[in-house]
């Protein structure tokens, strides 16, 4: 039976590890002085290189070589009965299957005995987090003060599981995900050796999916040698269930297009020639990453073709910062999101359906005038809120809203106006509006619908979607009305984090006197065009008909 790849390429000597320098470096120093501790505990992702440097801590103590500072020679009895297995005094124990009290009990009673073969008996337990809290408390006195013939590595993949009383009795290395350059160098060794032949496209491919761990790629290449006599990039893709880079290309191209159809036709081919989901929302992840590394300036460090390289230039002038950011968030949870498991592509269509309604260059919604003879509500779509505006005051929501009074303050002969918020400071005024501010009416809102836009997006980028997706009516100068198509996104405007960019904004171009509904559904206008003097009879005609919402912006008493 032949032996797989990542055994047969396991390191036998310090040299031989690649990717962890800072502790090779430790412990060959420590070895070299004569100063090996009594416990180590060894943490990181899995593939990095724990076990094999445990064994080969274990090879170094009891190796026999004169020289402490050529240990382990992996020539002496010692070294090879190690690389041979059978080795008495190296014993690995797997915490997962022994988690009892009573298996470490038992361990701590064979302790004890003197080593067989070498000058320590090193116990290598994997997995330790695995250990139930019994059994580490039964560890804990002998990993303190254990024999002086006796060393403990532990190794864990996840250290946040292990007690603090166990990590504060051993020496803590943290190992690190190799690099992908690392990798593929390492791998262009291996399957130079063992006259394997791959691509490079492919090589470079496999180190990515590896995501540091060196085993899983050297696991991937002996699994893709015993499929084809040259390993090519297609090759590779189908076994990994990757979707191709033209796929994440033209998806990407979609997205700045805003062609809804085109991106979902992408999804289904990708996945109906057998792409794992999941992968393509990494895949897509990867591709915007880079955009955003070129977007912020330091293209350079990304090795890409030339060609490669012109697509995703002109992808990434045709994004911005915030649009890029906010789309690699939603692709990020299609690929670790473990609800959308019973529909595979539902985690990807979602993430798209957020990623267009992102509308950087959408069409400025038009506000419409009082009387409107007619209404057919757009469809709409809609992508999460945002984080809250920072030291905004609170918006309440019920039938009626009576603005927070403020705290007196002492009258002065001409009070300050307040700063306006930075996105919206070249704001022209409108003569004849109060204290500086716009009259609202739909000719005003129209012409200055850009820059009230950008100043919502600053808030909250999602508050834009919602209101692309909404008819916009000014039934008089203190009204303004957001309709929507359906209840659900009049529900999402209304949720406190849009209401809050929506007061403010609107407070700072029109004044406080505003008063802003929120409703649903069809609603013939024309009956109430001349109602701007019975104000309180139209406000309550609409959220009478529509179950609205009536937000005031601060209206004072």
């Amino acid at each position: 039976m032949s032996q797989a790849l990542y055994r047969t390429w396991r390191p036998a000597l310090w040299e031989e590890v690649v990717g962890q320098d800072h502790i090779v470096q430790t412990l060959q120093n420590a070895i070299a002085m004569n100063r090996i501790g009594h416990a180590y505990l060894f943490a990181g992702p899995r593939g990095t290189g724990k076990t094999t440097s445990a064994r080969l801590l274990a090879k170094a103590a009891n190796c026999l070589a004169e020289d402490s500072a050529k240990r382990p020679c992996n020539v002496c009895a010692n070294c090879v009965a190690v690389n041979e297995g059978r080795f008495l005094d190296l014993i690995e124990i797997d915490a997962a299957s022994n988690t009892s009290v009573d298996d470490v009990r038992e361990l701590r009673d064979k302790i004890n005995f003197a080593p067989s073969q070498g000058k320590y008996k090193v116990y290598i337990i994997d997995e330790v987090h695995m250990l139930s809290t019994s059994a580490f408390n039964a560890l804990l006195k002998t990993l303190e003060e254990p024999p002086n013939h006796v060393i403990f590595i532990l190794a864990t993949t996840e250290i946040h599981k292990i007690p603090a009383t166990v990590l504060s009795r051993c020496q803590r290395f943290e190992f690190r995900r190799i690099p992908a350059p690392i990798i593929v160098k390492k791998l262009q060794t291996l399957t130079k050796q063992e006259n394997i032949d791959i691509e490079p496209e492919a090589l470079n491919l496999i180190a990515r999916q590896a995501t540091g761990a060196l085993r899983d790629a050297i696991s991937l290449v002996d699994q893709l040698s015993s499929i084809s006599k040259k390993v090519t990039l297609p090759i590779a893709q189908d076994l990994l269930g990757t979707a191709t880079n033209q796929a994440v290309i033209d998806l990407t191209d979609a997205i700045i297009k805003q062609d809804q159809s085109r991106g979902l036709e992408i999804i289904q081919t990708a996945l109906d020639s057998g792409a794992d989901s999941r992968q393509f929302a990494r895949q897509t992840v990867e591709y915007l990453r880079d955009l955003l590394i070129i977007k912020l300036g330091v293209g350079k460090q990304l090795e890409l073709t030339p060609e490669v390289r012109d697509i995703m230039n002109q992808h990434a002038e045709s994004m911005q910062t915030e649009q890029l950011t906010s789309i690699i968030e939603d692709f990020s949870k299609a690929a670790t999101d473990q609800k959308t498991n019973w529909h595979p592509g539902l985690g990807l269509e979602l993430a798209y359906a957020s990623a267009i309604s992102w509308q950087e260059s959408a069409p400025v919604p038009q506000v419409q005038s009082i009387p409107q003879a007619s209404y057919s509500a757009p469809a709409a779509s809609y992508s999460s809120p945002a984080s809250q505006i920072a030291q905004s005051p609170t918006v309440k929501s019920s039938p009626k809203v009576s603005p927070t009074p403020k705290p007196a303050q002492s009258k002065k002969p001409a009070p300050a106006k307040k700063t306006p918020p930075a996105q919206v400071q070249d704001m022209p005024n409108q003569t004849g509006a109060a204290e500086g501010k716009m009259e609202l009416t739909s000719e005003n809102l129209n012409a200055e619908m850009d820059k009230f836009k950008t100043a919502i997006k600053r808030g909250n980028s999602s508050t834009v979607g919602l209101i692309n997706s909404a008819r916009i009516y000014v039934p008089n100068n203190k009204t303004l009305v957001l309709n929507f198509a359906t209840q659900i996104l009049c529900d999402m405007m209304r949720d406190e984090n849009n209401m809050k960019v929506m007061r403010i904004v609107v407070e700072y171009f029109f004044g406080k006197d505003i008063r802003i509904i929120c409703n649903f559904g069809d609603y013939d206008y024309t009956e109430h065009a001349n109602d701007s003097d019975e104000e309180e009879s139209l406000l309550d005609a609409v959220a009478k008909r529509f179950n609205g919402v009536i937000i005031e912006t601060g209206k004072e008493d």
